[in-house]
């Protein structure tokens, strides 16, 4: 069965930084996307950051310019450099990854992990 695990999360104050790491297993990941949601109370899941599997990365404006986003192919990894932080972004995170028709990109299947507390407060 395929597996995300996130590690990484905590508790940390305004303006630091923290690394959050997903090891995924139970398949081949180079070909699928992979990305960081989050949600926080009352909120809606929203995306943070994706990386697909040629590399190509987007984040949401929220992020952008604070956080970034990389994969290892060969270690099955995927982390999110998250610089900058504020309380605004205290949520659960939740490592993602989806596999996509080569054509379409329509999701085929879409696995997630069991989510990371990250608190941003003083």
């Amino acid at each position: 069965q395929v597996q995300l695990v996130e590690s990484g999360g905590g508790l940390v104050q305004p303006g630091g930084s923290l690394r959050l790491s997903c090891a995924a297993s139970g398949s081949i990941f180079s070909g699928y996307d992979m990305g960081w949601y989050r949600q926080a109370p009352g909120n809606e899941r929203e995306l943070v950051a994706v990386i697909t599997s040629d590399g190509s990365t987007n984040y949401a404006n929220s992020v952008k310019g604070r956080f970034t986003i990389s994969r290892d192919n060969v270690k099955n990894t995927v982390t999110l450099q998250m610089n900058s932080l504020k309380s605004e972004d205290t949520a659960v995170y939740y490592c993602n990854v989806k596999r996509r028709s080569s054509w379409s990109h329509r999701i085929l299947n879409d696995y997630w992990g069991q989510g990371t507390q990250v608190t941003v407060s003083s």
